[in-house]
């Protein structure tokens, strides 16, 4: 069976009179690589800034669990966040800070772990990332890819459930964005999180998603949902059928096995 993680209902966005989507429903299930796709300027981001509190909604609820996130006081909201780690499409790692140093900030400010503690944690991270040895260079110092994958041992850092990424492969190439997909669908099967994904990249969506929502700027609503495969399978709407084919219906897919 499987169990709901993330319930959006009847969800809107908006700033201020401007609308950006409105009446979302969507389920993100334990396990989950949960791709959120659409043109630009549809709102994939701002959906992400909703979901992990940054960004009130106009309208609409989003469940972690069986609790409301924007009916819980500030108390219960931050000990949903504690579950939550999150990758910006930037790294946003700070750069006059080491990777170590990076990645010990939320575990000093959240943990009673002692320095030792800290830095074998750190460690760890950064091993299972593939960053092994790496604890005492800058940001500067690495190349976008391993600053990707350091950015994304931070957002492990207190072992979340769920897993957000804003734009991972962005400003990656081929081979840095196929890497860093099958480390994300590693994580996911090893530690056994939730992932949920912005991204217009297709070999992503393709080669890792299990399952997606499509954000449609002209109707400003969800046109389309469902395992991305079987969204271009069975989607008529035209505006679909080009986003996920590039205008090229003979395009090969990655192979089904890549994805579970």
């Amino acid at each position: 069976m499987t169990e709901a993680v993330i319930t959006v209902e009847n969800l809107t966005m908006a700033y201020g009179d401007f609308l950006i989507q409105r009446d979302l429903n969507f389920t993100v299930n334990r396990g989950d690589i949960f791709v959120v796709m659409g043109g630009s300027g549809c709102g994939k981001s701002t959906l992400l800034m909703h979901l992990i509190g940054l960004q009130t909604p106009a309208k609409g609820s989003i469940f972690y669990g069986e609790q409301d996130f924007w009916r819980a006081n500030a108390r219960q909201r931050e000990q949903i966040m504690r579950r939550v780690g999150v990758l910006f499409q930037s790294g946003a790692l700070l750069s006059s800070m080491t990777l170590a140093e990076n990645i010990a900030l939320p575990l000093m400010e959240f943990t009673l772990l002692t320095s030792r503690q800290i830095a074998k944690m750190v460690s760890y991270k950064l091993a299972l990332v593939g960053l092994a040895g790496f604890e005492d260079y800058y940001p500067s110092e690495i190349s976008g890819g391993m600053q990707k994958r350091a950015g994304l041992a931070r957002a492990m850092a207190l072992d979340p459930e769920i897993l957000y990424f804003d734009e991972p492969s962005a400003g990656l190439d081929p081979i840095s964005a196929k890497l860093l997909d099958d480390l994300i669908k590693g994580l996911r099967d090893s530690l056994g999180a939730t992932v949920v994904m912005v991204t217009h990249e297709l070999a992503s969506i393709f080669a890792i998603g299990t399952n997606s929502i499509f954000l449609d700027p002209e109707t400003k609503t969800a046109i389309a949902a469902g395992p991305p495969r079987q969204m271009l399978a069975e989607s008529s709407d035209e505006r679909v059928i080009r986003f996920l084919t590039r205008d090229n219906p003979k395009a090969e897919l990655p192979p089904l096995e890549a994805i579970s």
